[in-house]
């Protein structure tokens, strides 16, 4: 069973290429490029790490958590939209392609929710998680017990602290602008809740996927570039 400090690299990796591609300036790479890239990219770095991932499923039904994962997509979406509208002015679609939208919605709907969620709620989660409970224990050097003597795979499914719920929604805020954190601290949350709830990350995943659906639909149909 590898550590949790073992299993850094695959669960983080992905992110950061993701990340690293996106900063990318718009005169080296046309978005259509861009998105592609990322697409490709990430795709095979999830590939090449899935043996070392954490079980998506739980004790429940798959089917009943994609189902209830949507549902919480759909109210994270507007949760979303009504916590970020106070901090954005409207955009213009500042020439979007059809190719560019379609990459880049294939993107935040099929690739970002898996590995964002594997990351956030499926290793920050649970590695803040088990240095809560070394703390608890009054173990010296608590995070580096977590790290060197802890694995994903102790934790049980649904299992949860508010240290966790805590760190682990902080993390996820950090990854998105200023203007956004009142949106994606509600946002993590909801997240870490259907966890505890549904016992899986199937559920997340789902919710993330909906969500960002859902948003990229809804600026294509009203013109509110600033939600997406």
């Amino acid at each position: 069973m590898l550590t949790n400090r073992q299993l850094l690299l695959p669960y983080i990796l992905p992110y950061m290429a993701y990340v690293a591609i996106a900063s990318l300036p718009a005169d080296i790479l046309s978005r259509e490029v861009n998105y592609g890239l990322r697409l490709a990219v990430v795709t095979a770095l999830l590939l090449w790490a899935r043996r070392w991932y954490c079980s998506l499923t739980g004790p429940g039904s798959p089917l009943v958590s994609v189902c209830c994962g949507a549902a919480a997509g759909v109210a994270g979406a507007g949760l979303w939209v009504v916590l970020l509208a106070p901090f954005v002015e409207a955009e213009a679609p500042a020439g979007w392609s059809g190719l560019s939208f379609a990459l880049r919605l294939v993107a935040a709907g099929l690739l970002v929710p898996v590995f964002e969620e594997l990351m956030m709620r499926g290793y920050v989660f649970r590695l803040a998680l088990q240095w809560d409970k070394e703390r608890g224990k009054g173990t010296g050097q608590a995070f580096q017990a977590a790290l060197d003597e802890r694995s994903l795979d102790e934790v049980k499914p649904g299992e949860w602290s508010w240290a966790a719920v805590g760190i682990s929604t902080l993390v996820f805020t950090a990854g998105h602008g200023m203007p956004e954190w009142p949106a994606s601290i509600a946002y993590g949350l909801l997240m870490c809740a259907l966890w505890a709830w549904r016992k899986d990350l199937v559920s997340c995943i789902a919710a993330h996927a909906t969500t960002n659906i859902v948003l990229a639909v809804y600026v294509l149909r009203t013109g509110n570039w600033q939600y997406w």
